[in-house]
């Protein structure tokens, strides 16, 4: 899930954020991450805790709350497919020196992630890539360091923040905590991918070590969340240079965060590892929405009925991937507004699924002892309370301005 995280959220979002607002944002990524982290943290806890995934735990509590995430899913899933394909692409064009157009790398990539899904060889390019990943998360840290020892740009003393509250500032600040460190749907997926792991591996383990695994993710997803929007302020915020609209634009301008605090001796070492931290999101989110598609199917057919999931599951790894090509031919090099629209979509879901989670984690299929503790139940509670909060915010900006 870390390795699906660090992906727009960061390299885009956090960046932009640093970039356009300097640290006056630094409050809402510490707070999407610290009231999300339940609802997260309650799909590796339910697997655990039953051996199911959370699609039948939906559909055992009630065919509303299979319903609220069917429609939340099919809702989402071309944009958050299309958001996370078209950065990947623009790095692609960065890495190779071929800058084809955006569709034209979106399919080249979607058509690659089909043939290592299909094949099932992504096991063996998942451990490379969370190498690499761990390459970028130093690297950033370490642009960070040199950043504040004053490399690169330095804000003129006249600049100003654009005002969070207005519509384009409330409008953005939604779009940053709705994939910040990634959307709470994330946890239907996180269980799917823990239940089959126990099945592979034949080993069931202990609460305490899931739970070490998923914090040491979660937590290093967001400090690395708070290193992209401390790069994004000490480089770019006061320069002068407006965050690229375009998928090309964005791609030079995050190599150049690199190039500018390390030297220009980084930027293949840096291109690389972007890419491959960004292939691993594509990946992950290509394979994702299928197998959430497959398990759905599973819980609404009538009892008795037998479905090929193998064959499903190839025939949705087709048909998703080729509805996000056709919306990213709509939309076109609309780099900005689709980013927006995949953040600012997931946001507003988030807290009906809050609940739906809040809900699931306590039914009484969950024994006791894997049931969440009282702090954790109240933060679960106040991440309802500011999910709505923020939900309410943004809608009433945009109703009323």
């Amino acid at each position: 899930m870390a390795a699906a995280a660090i992906g727009v959220s960061h390299l885009v979002q956090s960046t932009r954020a640093g970039a356009e607002f300097g640290f006056a944002l630094v409050w809402a990524v510490v707070l999407a991450n610290i009231f999300k982290y339940p609802f997260l943290e309650y799909g590796p806890r339910y697997a655990l805790a039953t051996g199911k995934n959370m699609v039948e735990g939906y559909a055992r509590m009630g065919k509303w709350a299979l319903w609220i995430f069917i429609v939340f899913t099919v809702c989402t899933m071309f944009a958050v497919h299309a958001a996370v394909t078209m950065v990947t692409a623009s790095l692609a064009g960065n890495l190779t020196g071929l800058h084809l157009p955006v569709i034209a790398w979106s399919s080249l990539i979607l058509f690659v992630s089909i043939l290592y899904l299909v094949r099932n060889t992504y096991a063996l390019l998942d451990k490379a890539i969370k190498v690499l990943m761990v390459i970028l998360a130093f690297s950033t840290i370490a642009a960070m360091v040199l950043a504040f020892l004053n490399v690169g740009y330095e804000a003129k003393p006249d600049i100003l923040a654009p005002e969070v509250w207005t519509v384009s500032g409330v409008a953005f600040l939604i779009a940053l905590m709705g994939w910040m460190p990634i959307p709470i749907d994330a946890a239907a997926w996180q269980s799917i991918w823990s239940v089959e792991r126990m099945k592979q591996t034949g080993y069931k383990p202990k609460l305490k070590e899931v739970l070490f695994d998923f914090n040491l993710g979660y937590i290093g997803a967001a400090l690395i969340a708070l290193a992209f929007l401390t790069l994004g302020a000490l480089v770019m915020y006061g320069s002068g240079e407006d965050f690229a609209t375009s998928a090309a634009g964005f791609s030079n301008q995050f190599i150049h965060l690199y190039t500018t605090a390390l030297g220009d001796w980084a930027y293949f070492i840096i291109i690389i590892c972007a890419f491959t931290t960004m292939l691993s999101t594509t990946l992950t989110v290509t394979d994702t929405y299928p197998r959430v598609l497959t398990k759905i199917v599973e819980n609404v057919q009538q009892p008795g009925s037998k479905t090929d999931i193998k064959a499903l599951y190839a025939y949705l790894l087709v048909g998703v991937s080729a509805g996000t090509l056709v919306l990213l031919m709509i939309l076109g090099d609309r780099f900005r507004f689709l980013i927006d629209l995949a953040t600012t979509l997931s946001f507003l879901a988030a807290p009906v699924l809050a609940f739906m989670n809040h809900k699931l984690i306590h039914q009484p299929e969950v024994p006791v002892q894997y049931q969440p503790g009282r702090w954790l139940y109240w933060l679960s509670f106040s991440g309802i309370i500011f999910l709505t909060i923020f939900a309410l915010i943004y809608l009433y900006w945009m109703i009323l301005y």
